[in-house]
């Protein structure tokens, strides 16, 4: 009879519905839309609107590229190396947070969303392709979004 009722409990529980827990998890729950011909981004969480930035993308010689992007690396302080420019430092351009990019293979090493030493460029296309924040609005959303997050570049 013990056996019986094991048999039953595992058959009735597999019924169960069960949500598997996995990386496609924060991808879903959460979004970023960047749209470079407005110069406004919107972060989504679990298909709601959350939030909505200005931001400053890419210059006509060095357009921010379009497409679906993951966030890849979350990095504070992260050194501008182009001009050996520690991170943290005032003079950074690329501000004390990086949400860093795979575009076309770059591992999150070329492209990213991250802050600024220059408010004065958000709302215009003055970027060599990465999309900067006030650094107030790139810390807010550092604390929120996961690594996997999915961000769309388009420009409607």
């Amino acid at each position: 009879m013990r056996k019986i009722m094991i048999a039953l409990l595992l058959f009735f529980s597999s019924m169960l519905p069960i949500k598997a827990v996995n990386a496609e998890t924060n991808q879903q729950d959460h979004l970023l839309v960047v749209n470079v011909a407005t110069n406004k981004m919107a972060y989504y969480e679990k298909g709601k609107l959350i939030k909505e930035f200005t931001v400053a993308t890419g210059k006509s010689s060095t357009k921010t590229p379009l497409g679906k992007y993951t966030i890849v690396n979350k990095i504070k302080n992260r050194p501008y190396y182009k001009r050996h420019i520690p991170g943290g430092d005032p003079r950074n351009p690329l501000g004390d947070r990086w949400l860093g990019l795979d575009v076309n293979g770059t591992k999150g090493t070329t492209y990213a969303i991250h802050g600024t030493n220059n408010a004065n460029a958000i709302g215009k296309w003055t970027t060599l392709g990465c999309i900067r924040m006030y650094n107030d609005d790139v810390h807010w959303l550092f604390d929120r979004v996961p690594v996997n997050t999915n961000v769309i570049v388009t420009n409607k």
